[in-house]
């Protein structure tokens, strides 16, 4: 089981209302890119709204990035999508049996390496802006143009 993609959507929704800054970016349209349903992608503005990430206008058909690009990280978008609560990216069992030696430890033992595992994938999401991601997908479109 991977965690929830609304991850990857809310970067791809950051990354497309920089590349499409000069057009329309209503929730039709993004979610033609998404491929996906408009509400998901309405729902998913929503969250990044209330983290400050995008501007969204009452009425107004579209939204923008609220910050500037290198201002915006993954960690930022992960936290704001609410892809999983603090320290619980990896589920331990509950309830395993204490009368097993591996049972009465277990949790203890893998725990902390969970943790320790999270907060490394958390630094590592915070090193990189969707400024990188944008360039990213930039140079592989202008690849792709020119190797055809």
């Amino acid at each position: 089981m991977s965690i929830s993609s609304r991850f990857a959507v809310g970067i791809h929704i950051l990354t497309l209302l920089e590349v499409n800054k000069e057009g329309v970016n209503s929730s039709d349209f993004i979610a033609g890119s998404v491929n996906t349903n408009p509400a998901l992608i309405r729902k998913i503005i929503g969250m990044l709204k209330q983290a400050d990430l995008v501007k969204v206008r009452p009425g107004v058909a579209g939204a923008e990035l609220a910050k500037e690009l290198d201002e915006i990280t993954l960690l930022d978008v992960y936290r704001a999508v609410n892809v999983v609560q603090d320290q619980a990216l990896f589920g331990v069992h509950e309830n395993p049996n204490p009368a097993c030696p591996v049972g009465r430890h277990i949790q203890d033992t893998i725990g902390s390496l969970f943790t320790t595992a999270q907060k490394a994938m958390e630094k590592a999401l915070g090193h990189v802006t969707i400024r990188d991601v944008v360039q990213d997908v930039l140079d592989k479109e202008q690849a792709q143009n020119t190797e055809g």
